[in-house]
């Protein structure tokens, strides 16, 4: 997401009795689901699916739809300990595939290298706790303000907000973004931790900036915190409550502060695939009537940031 000089914070979502329940739920979930990058769909074939007919020719005679995604963001996506990939994503993936028979195949990637490979179709879509922006929409890079790419298109299917942590019993007096100038925090690259640990780096006074340390993916970021790299780490609220509860037993990571900038996570689209677009909503919004979208955020304990209906190019 692209920071916003005015955030809304989002308290309602940032109960910490959110996090119990998702560690509760990874836990339950790390032996009982398949590979997902193998097939996330169902039995079904295109001809029995309720809404098969809605997808392009193209793909229905694959069968298949693939999904860039990095998959190493717990609990939205990421590999349990026998290599499966699981997670918030690849369930709503499966959900949705019987809608309309076909089988979501999730590949792994850098999360600021998706996009990319939506552009060149390396994948059919994108599915990566991806928020909506509008720079993302128009394809304008949030640093510079000038546009990049064509844009893309969003299917939102969840909400939520970005939040900071620190190593446990050590918040360093830090509760908000504007706490951290003059401190270090490590983050995953191209996300709206970045965007927003460099937009208040910019307000801070001269010879306090915010030092920030991108990294390829979260856990490095985790690692880097761990080891004592950082003062503090940022990102999105079901992630980091997740890394507050699992990681070192409960014993490494403590939230600080509430949410900010509350947005929706969106399914990328290429542009011009319009049809896929509208297939996807419309398989969502099945999910959701019969009762599997509820099912899957309460597995997670993400009922917090669960939508009544999916949306297209709701972000802002």
């Amino acid at each position: 997401m692209t920071a916003s000089s005015t955030r809304r914070t989002t308290a309602a979502h940032s109960r910490l009795a959110a996090v119990g329940a998702i560690a509760v739920a990874g836990a339950l979930m790390l032996t009982g689901c398949g590979d997902q990058t193998k097939d996330t769909g169902s039995s079904d074939t295109a001809a029995s699916a309720p809404l098969a007919d809605k997808l392009p020719q193209a793909i229905r005679d694959k069968g298949v739809i693939k999904v860039g995604s990095d998959i190493a963001y717990a609990p939205v996506e990421f590999k349990d300990s026998s290599g499966k990939v699981v997670g918030i994503d690849p369930d709503l993936a499966a959900a949705m595939g019987k809608q309309l028979g076909v089988d979501f195949q999730f590949e792994n990637g850098t999360f600021d290298t998706l996009i990319t490979g939506l552009r060149s179709k390396r994948y059919d879509i994108a599915m990566s706790a991806m928020t909506d922006t509008k720079d993302r929409q128009e394809g304008i890079d949030s640093d510079t303000g000038k546009k990049v790419g064509e844009g893309v298109d969003f299917v939102d299917y969840f909400t939520a907000g970005v939040s900071i942590y620190t190593k446990k019993g050590d918040d360093q007096g830090i509760k908000t973004w504007s706490d951290l100038c003059g401190k270090k925090i490590v983050l995953q690259r191209g996300t709206v931790s970045e965007d927003l640990a460099k937009a208040e780096s910019k307000k801070c006074p001269s010879g306090k900036k915010i030092a920030i340390e991108a990294f390829d993916n979260d856990q490095q970021a985790q690692t880097r915190l761990r080891a004592g790299g950082a003062d503090a780490g940022s990102s999105d609220f079901p992630v980091a409550a997740y890394a507050v509860k699992t990681s070192g037993g409960g014993k490494d990571f403590q939230l600080v502060g509430e949410q900010v900038e509350a947005a929706p996570y969106g399914i990328a689209v290429a542009k011009n695939q319009t049809e896929l677009r509208d297939a996807l909503k419309a398989a969502l919004d099945a999910v959701i009537a019969n009762g599997e979208y509820e099912k899957i955020m309460k597995k997670w304990g993400v009922t917090d940031g669960a939508i009544e209906e999916a949306t297209i190019n709701g972000g802002k």
